[in-house]
């Protein structure tokens, strides 16, 4: 059992889930008004017989919840977002915005990481795609990890980050700092909200400006999202490459264009097709995750980003990826394997150099 993430006065408030709070094999608390609560559990959500006393109560217990992260809760509060001593994330959300609330979710902290080792032991990716991407960490290619909601993209992001050496300067840049990575010279930043009077804001933006300023040797965003793509993509194009970032998508090329898309929000006047080659150019392999129906995660493709083709769009290979067989009728788990699809990357002859043992079927 995990230490308490919360204050024992806040933990009594807290009652009808306490035992969540402290069970580790729990990652997430969803809370939908005083009658509905949920969890995640082995990936996969399961909806309790857990409620509140009523409606009262659950604002109490939010309340007690915000004065202990430092928030002050006013009849113009309509939400929290805070981060718990422990790392563990809480966000409410009060009416009118809840309609049906309020509302509140927390998301645990692991104490216990997973390595890449595990990961390929629960199948969610095997030992030739992991010697490839320790090849392309090490070759200093730009990396995007792409998927949607609690695929595990944070996760991934920060297991590769472990491939980079040990002698290299790495500067991460976050909304909340969930990154751990287990290297000596690592400088975090952490973005700022505003104050009440709208002053004081930090943004993603703003630090990446700052950090192209602190000799990085890589630069890794935790996730991308808006205007600040632009200047990532700039920064991976003059010099500063082996950088990676996470973002929401459903494909490869789907990366690609919501990397596009975002990019254009940053306010710069740019053609599009200047943006498409600056994320085309930039980008070298996108890694897409999955959350699958079971509720594990897999590496459902790595994918080479190519230079646009003749009508300006993109263009991208798959090196590897999976292909599922069916459902186990015994486990309910989805049965597949991952595939090499015989394309070798264009980058193929720098990943030779670089000394790293890389898959038999790729060198041959």
């Amino acid at each position: 059992m995990s230490k308490p993430i919360f204050s024992e006065t806040v933990l009594q408030f807290m009652a009808p889930i306490r035992d969540y709070l402290e069970d580790d094999a729990i990652s997430e608390i969803m809370i939908n008004g005083h009658e509905n609560i949920y969890i995640e559990k082995g990936g996969k959500l399961h909806k309790t017989d857990r409620r509140f006393h009523n409606e009262a109560a659950l604002i109490a217990a939010m309340r007690n919840v915000g004065q202990f992260t430092g928030r002050q809760i006013t009849p113009l509060t309509h939400q929290i977002d805070a981060r718990l001593p422990d790392q563990s994330r809480v966000q409410i959300l009060f009416k009118p915005c809840a309609n049906t609330g309020p509302y509140m979710a927390i998301r645990k902290f692991l104490n216990k990481l997973l390595s890449l080792e595990d990961l390929i032991t629960y199948g969610s990716l095997n030992h030739d795609m992991y010697k490839l991407i320790r090849s392309c960490v090490g070759v200093h290619k730009n990396i995007v990890v792409s998927g949607g909601t609690s695929s595990g993209k944070t996760t991934f992001l920060n297991l590769i980050s472990g491939f980079i050496d040990d002698q290299e300067r790495i500067i991460t840049i976050e909304d909340v700092c969930e990154l751990q990575i287990g290297k000596d010279h690592v400088v975090t930043m952490e973005t700022r909200k505003p104050d009440p009077h709208g002053r004081g804001e930090v943004t993603i933006r703003d630090l990446l400006v700052i950090s192209l300023r602190m000799r990085p040797d890589r630069i890794i965003i935790g996730e991308c999202r808006a205007g600040e793509t632009l200047d990532m993509l700039q920064a991976m194009n003059t010099g500063h490459s082996g950088s990676m970032t996470t973002l929401h998508a459903n494909s490869a090329k789907d990366a690609l264009s919501r990397m596009e898309t975002m990019a254009l929000m940053s306010g710069v006047d740019m053609p599009l097709v200047a943006v498409r080659s600056q994320v085309a150019s930039a980008i070298s392999m996108v890694i897409q995750i999955s959350r699958m129906g079971d509720g594990s995660r897999k590496v459902i493709d790595i994918a080479e980003v190519l230079d646009l083709d003749a009508d300006g769009n993109y263009q991208t290979r798959s090196i590897y990826n999976y292909k599922a067989h069916g459902r186990n009728e015994e486990s309910g788990k989805i049965e597949g394997e991952h595939l090499y699809t015989g394309y070798q990357p264009s980058f193929m002859h720098d990943l030779e150099l670089s000394g790293f043992e890389l898959p038999e079927k790729m060198a041959s």
